[in-house]
């Protein structure tokens, strides 16, 4: 009995508000052994003299216990122990007086329940799927709410059984769902059923069966909510979320209750909002089905304006000078979130003609929020409505501009937020039409010395103008730009001296910065005119409320730096390296979220630029730093969903929703600073190649478990590109270094190719590893490494052709219109990426282990055969061609023993209607001369004429034909080099010099050059022409090939060129004739290859 008064002492401290009286408390309750805490835990549940409370924390500890450490307790447990617990826990439930504790015995026995499922479905505590039939029907309201509590809790209690069960579920809960008596039942019924069919949301059938469940669903939303409950309709939103199909026959009437309840002012702000997260989920889950209920959406618009005119009148706004957080409760907030998804998700030719016409009323609005909400509208809707806007972007801005000069501060505000905002969502087009305006009234609003606020935001606004504007826009407005900024940074550095305001400096310091880093060397009249005052700033803002500040001087220098180059820079070079490392030294002392710290590690990368090789001395004092931040961890936590509402979203934690009560929390602070770090190890090992490899062990060690890391895609690309780079860097260590550092890589870079969810991550990662083996070469995969390899390979072209089946599904759909149209091209260009990554992986393998690797190769030959099928998308053709192009190139004459598959698809495709497709096929019949050996002779007899017949078509210099058309071109020489018996080439060079030169495909046009001069030199009587009089026509050949770069001073075959040139320049006549030939352009074409070859 003492043992159990300690534990009750116990329990209660763990509730104390004294941090070390907790602490103490946990540790020793950590202690207890699991089978002793689940004994205390049930009697202290049960026993009816203990405090509420402390019945209260012994059920939350006893359903984590289960929760957490199932495995480890409960199956060591006698039998008699494990019988005990599940009598006590139904005993509890219906002797229980308080509805809390009920509550919470009702969540010990689901989670218990859900552990109790085996892995073939059976429930293995089959007496409480009695106790719930039992108590459903029982007269007893405590009973039935327990009842519907423990199914909302595990709704796949039923295991294996459910099907069997499937319309006593259904009547149970229609039954609940109809109590008129108890409003609590009808609420919990419903919270019941949306739990029932998420976690079902998969079965088409269930669903179906279960639709006519939904208009009490939405009764009870509608009545739960007037109660101030606002539970079913969270579980609406998930619905909507999760399994949006469900609504479809009742889709009407659950956006009509979604828009009433929105409109209802009666109700509190959360309550309105998530019935308009109702309308907005779904414009992103079933836009299709959405896109057929237009006049609800249309309904709902006005709803989302009048949320964002819901704003506070403050007098203060307009000197503030901290930039406090939006408040994402505020309907202003959500109404404008609400509008930038639903345009996101409906798409603008649906959403622009709803909206116009209400923000322009707005917009004349007398009352100042009203205008305010207009523009902040226009902002939202940018991305969504893209095309429709761009098409009136004019009328946008001018009307918009007219708001830089609103009486109201905040409507100035808001101005300048829509001009930034069109100026990033509509790049560069806003800004080759619009920089006067736009420059001259940014400049003008960001003299308001009166509203500091608005004088910053125009800056911000300025800062995204420039950094996508080109150069060639900017250079003429450099001088007047330059000038505001400077008298402005020089009166608000006075301002900070006398008041300490810093706002308007912090955005004007990132202005200078950006217009530096688009003006470029042309900033460089202007540097001693900042240069001064920014140092002056990163020596002096030390006070902690001027960290940003000083971390955004920091970027600005090392922008400015890198805009003018190392000549102008060099002077201060140092001088700014002693003032970061003086930074550096107090590094240790910074808090982990100062926000110096990504400021800094993105300079130190910039100055590496500058400095190049120079920047090496630095290394030592640069990379303590640097990998104290990449090597950042993230606090994590696993969570049932009853801890997370404890836990808020504010402190930095984000929460993704596992299903199954259970959640996922990760604290974001430091993620992006973690990303950061690892970009610029990455810039590093670029930069200094071999000046790197002292730190190449560590980084590499860093950076293999790091392409795990799912908590931020730039972290895993950063890793990934990091591989290859870290090899060359390695390189100076000779050979068994390099070696053991790949095998360190290896396994991962294989492996996470297999994982890794998003498809931009992966195919950095491809690509990566495809650098990797060219690197290393062959011999770098063991027999282990191509098992692995192949089998993921494999799955990903399987992958590739379900992916296909699922989009053609797709096309049949009901709601299937334009826009799902538009969504499916897009996933098809990603899964064609992953392909054209494939095919690198293969490339690379192919160049370094040539034929070696074909029986390898054969495993997954049936699915490349199946690319080049003809009636396949073009891409896929494509790229299967590609690969075979490859095993030809590389594993000839080896490769003629699949010519089979492909010598067919290849002929035919020399004349496919895709470009892409013929020059695949052209570059085969090229390497196929070149490398394929005797046995492919046959083939050339057939693919000239098709050859010739693609050149001479009339499109075949158009731009999308001209690369397929070089193509052919070069594969023609090759045959005539390589196999000249099997056509007769005295035909065709004729026509051949009439082709030339090639001016798209560069590495072709070697190819074709060094033909021309193995015919020039052994005086070929065709080419030369009688008495060489086509040597004119060859000096422009060649001059057009320089002019056009196809030749390159340093190539050999541009000295075969300069020679040919010199002997036609000793004998006078001949020379002249060819010069006056030339236009200046070529003359000063042949003169450089002259002096360069």
């Amino acid at each position: 009995m003492a043992e159990q008064q300690q534990f009750y002492l116990l329990l209660s401290n763990l509730m104390s508000p004294d941090n070390t009286v907790r602490k103490q408390s946990e540790e020793a309750y950590d202690t207890i052994p699991g089978q002793t805490k689940i004994t205390f835990l049930l009697q202290a549940i049960r026993d009816a003299s203990a405090a509420e409370e402390v019945k209260q924390m012994a059920a939350v500890l006893l359903r984590r216990l289960l929760s957490s450490s199932f495995e480890e307790v409960y199956p060591s447990l006698t039998i008699d122990l494990q019988t005990a617990i599940k009598t006590e826990l139904l005993a509890g439930i219906q002797s229980e007086g308080s509805a809390n504790i009920r509550k919470k015995v009702c969540d010990i026995a689901a989670e218990l329940t859900r552990n109790l499922i085996d892995d073939d479905g059976n429930n293995q505590w089959p007496e409480i799927l009695k106790f719930l039939f039992d108590s459903v029907n029982s007269q007893d309201v405590n009973l039935r709410e327990s009842a519907l509590h423990i199914f909302w809790n595990f709704p796949g209690i039923f295991g294996n059984q459910q099907q069997h069960y499937l319309e006593v579920i259904k009547r149970m809960l229609v039954q609940c769902m109809q109590d008129q008596e108890n409003p609590q039942i009808r609420t919990l019924a419903a919270r019941a059923a949306s739990s029932f069919i998420l976690s079902n949301e998969g079965n088409t059938a269930l669903l179906k069966h279960f639709s006519d469940l939904l208009p009490g669903i939405l009764q009870a939303v509608n009545e739960s909510c007037y109660r101030g409950d606002d539970s079913v309709l969270k579980s609406l939103v998930e619905i909507a979320d999760t399994a949006p199909k469900y609504l479809r026959p009742n889709l009407e009437a659950t956006l009509q209750l979604s828009l009433k309840l929105c409109a209802d002012t009666n109700l509190t702000n959360m309550q309105r909002q998530l019935a308009l997260e109702v309308i907005v989920t779904l414009s992103e889950t079933a836009a299709a089905m959405l896109r057929k209920h237009t006049n609800i959406v249309a309904q709902s618009v006005p709803q989302m304006l009048s949320m964002m005119v819901d704003l506070e009148e403050d007098e203060e706004w307009a000197m503030a000078d901290e930039l406090e957080d939006d408040d994402f409760d505020s309907n202003a907030v959500a109404g404008e979130s609400a509008l930038d998804r639903i345009a996101c998700g409906l798409g603008g030719k649906i959403v622009l003609p709803m909206i116009k016409q209400h923000i322009m009323q707005m917009l004349q609005n007398p009352d100042w929020k009203y205008r305010h909400a207009g523009l902040m509208a226009l902002s939202a809707i940018g991305e969504g409505c893209h095309q429709q806007m761009e098409a009136i972007l004019n009328e946008i801005v001018s009307f918009v501009l007219l708001f830089c000069q609103d009486p109201h501060p905040r409507v100035r505000y808001a101005a300048c937020n829509a001009i930034g905002q069109m100026a990033t969502d509509f790049a560069p087009t806003f800004q080759k039409k619009f920089h006067d305006k736009v420059i001259s009234a940014l400049l003008q609003t960001m003299e308001d010395q009166t509203n500091p606020r608005v004088q910053a935001h125009a800056a911000a606004a300025l800062i995204n103008f420039t950094e996508d504007c080109p150069k060639t826009l900017l250079i003429p407005y450099l001088d007047s730009l330059v000038q505001h900024l400077h008298v402005i940074m020089v009166a608000k550095l006075q301002e900070l001296i006398q008041k300490g305001t810093k706002l308007v400096l912090e955005q004007v310091v990132t202005s200078i910065a950006s217009v530096a880093d688009t003006a470029e060397e042309k900033f460089v009249p202007y540097y001693d005119l900042f240069m001064p005052s920014l140092k002056h700033i990163v020596e002096n803002a030390v006070q902690k409320e001027l960290r940003l500040l000083r971390g955004k001087t920091i970027e600005c220098i090392s922008l400015i730096g890198l805009a003018v180059g190392k000549d102008k820079f060099m002077p201060d070079a140092s001088a700014v390296m002693q003032l970061l490392l003086k930074t550096q030294t107090d590094f240790n002392d910074l808090e982990d979220d100062d926000p110096q710290i990504s400021y800094m590690i993105s300079a130190w990368a910039r100055m590496c630029k500058i400095l190049g090789k120079e920047f090496q001395q630095y290394l030592p004092v640069v990379m303590g730093p640097l990998m104290k931040t990449a090597s950042i961890k993230p606090e994590v936590a696993l969570l049932d969903t009853q801890d997370m509402e404890n836990m808020s979203e504010d402190d930095g934690w984000e929460f993704v929703n596992l299903g199954d009560q259970q959640s996922f929390g990760i604290k974001t602070a430091g993620l992006e600073e973690k990303a950061t770090a690892c970009q610029m190890l990455v810039c590093y090992a670029k930069e200094l190649k071999e000046g790197f490899v002292e730190y190449t062990e560590q980084v590499v060690k860093l950076m293999v478990p790091l392409l795990k890391f799912y908590f931020h895609d730039g972290v895993r690309v950063a890793a990934a590109e990091s591989m290859p780079l870290l090899l060359e860097c390695a390189r100076v260590r000779g050979p068994e270094y390099l070696t053991q550092m790949w095998h360190f890589m290896c396994d991962a870079l294989i492996k996470s190719i297999g994982t890794e969810p998003d498809s931009d991550v992966l195919s950095e990662i491809m690509h990566s590893f495809a650098k990797c083996i060219e690197l290393m070469g062959d011999g770098c995969l063991n027999n282990e490494h191509f098992e692995e390899l192949g089998g993921i390979l494999k799955a990903k072209l399987e992958e590739h052709f379900k992916n296909q089946e699922v989009r053609q599904a797709k096309r049949q759909d009901e709601d299937y219109d334009e826009q799902v149209e538009e969504t499916l091209q897009d996933e098809d260009d990603n899964d064609v990426y992953i392909l054209t990554k494939v095919s690198d992986i293969l490339h690379s393998i192919f160049s370094s282990y040539r034929e070696k690797v074909l029986p390898w190769f054969e495993q997954l030959l049936q699915l490349f055969v199946n690319l080049i099928c003809p009636h396949r998308p073009w891409a896929d053709r494509q790229w299967g061609l590609c690969i075979f192009d490859d095993v030809i190139e590389h594993c000839s004459p080896s490769s003629f023993k699949y010519a089979e598959y492909f010598l067919r698809p290849m002929m035919q495709s020399l004349c496919d209607t895709s470009p892409e497709v013929r020059q695949a096929a052209a570059y085969g019949i090229g390497v196929m001369a070149q490398f394929g050996g005797e046995n492919y002779r046959p083939a050339f007899t057939e693919a000239v004429p098709l050859l010739v017949g693609v050149i001479q078509s009339p499109d075949a210099r158009a731009k999308e034909n001209v690369n397929a058309t070089e193509n052919c071109i070069s594969a023609v020489a090759k045959v005539m080099k390589y196999r000249p018996e099997c056509v007769n080439v005295n035909e065709i060079l004729p026509h051949w010099l009439s082709w030339l030169p090639l001016n798209e495909d560069k590495e072709e046009a070697v190819h074709t050059f060094n033909y021309l001069c193995d015919l020039i030199e052994s005086n070929n009587p065709i080419v030369l022409g009688p008495d060489n009089t086509n040597l004119p026509k060859i000096f422009i050949i060649i001059a057009d090939g320089v002019a056009n770069e196809s030749i390159k001073g340093e190539d050999g075959c541009s000295k075969r060129m300069a020679n040919v040139i010199r002997q036609v320049q000793v004998s006078g006549g001949l020379w002249t004739q060819c010069v006056s030939a030339l236009n200046e352009t070529q003359q000063k074409a042949i003169q450089d290859l002259l002096n360069t070859a």
